[in-house]
């Protein structure tokens, strides 16, 4: 990673043909690169950029569902460079169950509406507090950039075996992040209980 490839995600990309993103209920747009399965829900995850720390949490909530739903296909789609990514994807934890699509030109993101998002959009004072608690709280920092884009607008869809979407989170803002057990019950499947969280002792032992 260099000072060049920092300095290169913060510049405007080219401009792409976004479409409206698909409504809940519409099919899916489709594309060459990217396979859905006829006999499983699908799940995908449009990551904001490679080092971006919502798009780690993002990615951790997607690895961690693919273990524990095998009747759902986990899709992440990446607009930074293969090298790139799957260095991040290694360096975060790996893949686990779920797949990644690399979208370098970000030909997905504009088919699902994906666009370029506003200054306000990533450096919002509440996007950059929760930058900072997501830091302190889960330890996800920001990583290095090494290729894409830091305006790229974030999302997710869940879409049946008919390849029709039951369930879409468009970002909001670089902090807006989805829900995922409603991703997954809106495929009619029940998502699984969550563990506990750890209990914490500081000023009491």
């Amino acid at each position: 990673m260099s000072l060049a490839q920092e300095w290169e995600s913060l510049k405007t990309p080219p401009k792409k043909d976004v479409k409206a993103p698909p409504e809940v209920g519409a099919k899916a747009p489709t594309h060459a690169s990217l396979t859905l399965p006829t006999d499983k829900p699908t799940i995908i995850a449009f990551l904001r950029h490679c080092g971006c720390p919502f798009a780690e949490k993002t990615f951790k909530a997607l690895a961690a569902l693919s273990t524990n739903h095998k009747d759902i296909n986990f899709v992440a789609v990446s607009h930074s460079s293969a090298e790139a990514t799957e260095r991040w994807v290694t360096s975060v934890g790996g893949y686990w169950d779920a797949s990644v699509v690399i979208d370098e030109e970000r030909d997905l993101y504009a088919l699902f509406g994906l666009g370029i998002s506003t200054t306000w959009h990533v450096l919002s004072p509440l996007a950059l507090y929760n930058t900072l608690q997501l830091g302190k709280r889960e330890n996800i920092w920001n990583r290095p950039t090494e290729s894409g884009s830091r305006w790229q607008t974030a999302g997710a869809f869940a879409i049946d075996e008919g390849g029709v979407v039951r369930w879409r989170h468009i970002a909001a803002r670089a902090d807006d992040l989805a829900d995922w057990d409603a991703a997954v019950q809106s495929v009619g499947v029940t998502p699984r209980p969550k563990p506990p969280p750890p209990v914490r002792t500081e000023g009491f032992l």
